[in-house]
């Protein structure tokens, strides 16, 4: 939060002890009114990183985080992949303009509606069912998001977004598969000014690790939208350079850094933050504080540019050390 204090955001911030250490103190994950007070008392929510290995069930996570984006109807899931400085991309020849995409992901149905269960548990014989659930609903509404994402946001360098890629598995997944087909169908015809392209998961993987170029908008569902932008993460430098939002339009919405809370490097002072530096900065963007969002996102350019960040990606800064670099970059501004 030190870059929202230092950019003059006119914010209000109310903290809440959710986590590991409330857990393990009383069992507790969230108060039985703790997502209706969110919506209710709250124009947004700054989430920090999830898991703990004192708690190995991850129960903890599973039902803040994942309860947050389905109680609270937080389904789209946008994730931008941006390449800040050439020398954080593992491609050879790949500059900024190269890599500069997002990806919607439905955040609220798919496997991890957590639907199904284990018959049997511990025998030769255990069964483990996981359903994929996908509703005309849930996929209309994410697909429209895409392109109306599309038709709202322009590229860094101030271009207009052109295209709207569906990413799936139809050719295997027939059932789901023949539904987000027809539903992406049908809403792109609402959407004549945009090119709508198609590709399989696995061969947008392969793509995306040999020629990132191209990519603009990509709506897939929440499984494959949770594997490709941790791939897509190592373009623009590893998880530690990657923010995301959990957003319902009009209502309370949630942002989150896509990474986790690396407990092996916990209280080492080494972990990058910067994608929840950027991740603050999506968050005051979707409030209205777009020149704010502006400045803290500069700086982090800057602070990648001047090398001062963390040694994952250049730098030889502590965590605390690369926070301060930039709220102070941000106050001078």
């Amino acid at each position: 939060m030190g870059a929202l204090h230092a950019v003059g955001a006119d914010l209000v911030f109310t903290s809440f002890d959710w986590g590991a250490d409330r857990y393990l103190d009383d069992k507790t994950t969230v108060p039985t009114d703790g997502f209706a007070m969110l919506a209710h008392d709250f124009d947004a929510i700054l989430l920090g990183a999830f898991g703990d290995p004192r708690v190995p069930s991850n129960i903890h996570a599973k039902e803040i985080l994942l309860g947050m984006r389905f109680k609270m109807d937080l389904y789209a899931n946008v994730r931008p992949v941006r390449l800040m400085d050439a020398a954080l991309c593992p491609l050879k020849g790949v500059q900024p303009p190269d890599v500069d995409f997002v990806v919607i992901r439905e955040n609220t149905e798919g496997v991890y509606g957590d639907l199904g269960g284990v018959f049997k548990q511990g025998t030769a014989d255990e069964i483990a069912i996981q359903e994929d659930v996908n509703t005309r609903k849930g996929v209309e509404r994410i697909v429209r998001y895409a392109f109306e994402y599309c038709a709202g946001n322009s590229k860094l360098d101030g271009s207009p977004r052109k295209r709207v890629l569906l990413c799936d598995k139809s050719n295997a997944m027939t059932h789901a598969g023949g539904l987000w087909q027809r539903v992406f169908k049908e809403v792109g015809g609402e959407y004549p000014q945009f090119e709508k392209q198609h590709m399989y998961v696995d061969a947008l993987c392969m793509r995306m690790i040999r020629d990132p170029r191209g990519f603009d908008v990509i709506v897939t569902n929440n499984m494959f939208g949770d594997i490709i932008t941790d791939l897509a993460a190592g373009l623009q430098g590893g998880l530690g350079m990657a923010a995301s939002g959990n957003l319902h339009p009009g209502k309370t919405s949630m942002f989150e850094p896509v990474h986790g809370s690396a407990p092996p490097i916990a209280g080492k002072n080494i972990a990058n933050p910067f994608g929840a530096i950027l991740t603050a900065a999506m968050m005051a963007a979707h409030l209205g504080m777009i020149s704010e969002a502006a400045k803290i996102e500069a700086a982090v350019l800057e602070a990648v540019r001047q090398k001062k960040t963390t040694v994952d990606v250049g730098g030889s800064l502590g965590t605390r050390e690369a926070g301060e670099w930039v709220a102070e970059r941000v106050a001078r501004e």
